[in-house]
């Protein structure tokens, strides 16, 4: 049982990582309407009728954002791959560290979008009238639920396989 619990820890933070890479790099957090135009912007760039362009501002909430996505894919990278080369033996301590380091991960991912969606309602909720949050922003909460998820699935592998490690007819007394 340990075995498949880590393997299917190991797809679901596969699937995480794809995921926090995908919202991380894309230009779809927000959409509104400038002067008249469509417009999206990611957390690297703003794009205005479909032609992007650099941030202009510097506002320290993307760049809050930017860091803890970044950590958080690496996090999660680390927790993949720590769970991916310990999965045929769930009792080694890789297991361990690596659900420990995908729950880091949706922390950071949480910290990171919690940022951004505050910020965003103040900073831009009170610029532009017709706004809203786009498919990258959302991505980004899928992959959190998903690396908490793995996280708590690796953690749950090796647990259930250092308690297969005490045979059954030994008894504990005080």
């Amino acid at each position: 049982m340990a075995f498949t619990l880590g393997r299917g820890a190991t797809l679901c933070g596969f699937a995480a990582l794809v995921l926090l890479v995908i919202s991380t790099a894309t230009d779809h957090w927000m959409q509104y309407r400038y002067s008249g135009n469509a417009s999206n912007q990611g957390l690297w760039r703003i794009c205005i009728n479909r032609k992007c362009h650099a941030h202009t501002l510097n506002v320290a909430f993307w760049d809050a954002t930017r860091a803890f996505m970044l950590l958080s894919v690496l996090s999660c990278f680390a927790g993949v791959v720590l769970g991916a080369t310990a999965s045929n033996r769930p009792r080694c301590r890789r297991v361990k560290i690596g659900g420990i380091a995908l729950l880091l991960s949706g922390f950071l991912g949480i910290l990171a979008l919690a940022i951004y969606t505050g910020m965003t309602v103040n900073f831009f909720g009170k610029r532009y009238i017709d706004w809203r949050f786009s498919w990258s922003y959302i991505v980004g909460w899928i992959s959190i639920i998903l690396a908490l998820a793995a996280g708590v699935l690796q953690l749950c592998a090796h647990k259930r396989s250092m308690s297969e490690l005490i045979p059954a007819s030994v008894s504990v007394t005080e």
